[in-house]
């Protein structure tokens, strides 16, 4: 069965919330427990943002994964965002369900959000170990801006990516 992309529902934010809590502890580079409890509050982001979730309803559990899309640089969820632009956060796909299209349906979800809503550009931060994620957004045409690196806290390096949307309707 395919996967489904959809808006996460508020009876699924407390399982979404543990499940990219344990995401992100299964990459072994992840040493950042001061992290988890934003990871954790699913909730609080679906209010000022928006959370997708990826399904697979023949599945057992049937939630794969789930991604924060954040419309513009006015969200509370913005990091550096510019004028115009939407960002992703927070991709995570359960270990076990990763290799079947969860996390590149759920980017690809936020891309065409961010197109149909006429974003300029969709940005995102991504730790160095994340080089998973990085294929999945190198796959959907975001480039890599060393320009827009960032250290939120000592040690902690972002990369930054970028795709461009203008003329790109889709």
């Amino acid at each position: 069965m395919p996967v489904i992309v959809r808006e996460a529902r508020p009876a699924e934010h407390a399982t979404l919330g543990e499940l990219v809590v344990a995401a992100y502890r299964s990459l072994p580079e992840f040493d950042e427990p001061g992290y988890e409890p934003d990871l954790r509050d699913v909730a609080r982001r679906a209010r000022e943002a928006v959370v997708l979730v990826a399904l697979d309803e023949s599945a057992d559990p049937p939630l794969l994964g789930c991604i924060t899309y954040v419309p513009g640089p006015e969200s509370p969820w913005a990091e550096l965002l510019e004028p115009g632009e939407a960002a992703i956060r927070m991709l995570a796909v359960d270990a076990a369900a990763r290799g079947r299209g969860a996390g590149t349906a759920l980017a690809a979800a936020c891309v065409a959000r961010a197109r149909a809503e006429g974003r300029s550009a969709i940005f995102l931060h991504s730790l160095p170990y994340m080089r998973a994620a990085q294929v999945i957004y190198a796959r959907l045409g975001f480039t890599r801006r060393p320009d827009r690196d960032w250290e939120p806290e000592p040690g902690v390096r972002l990369l930054g990516f970028w795709l461009p949307l203008e003329g790109l309707r889709g």
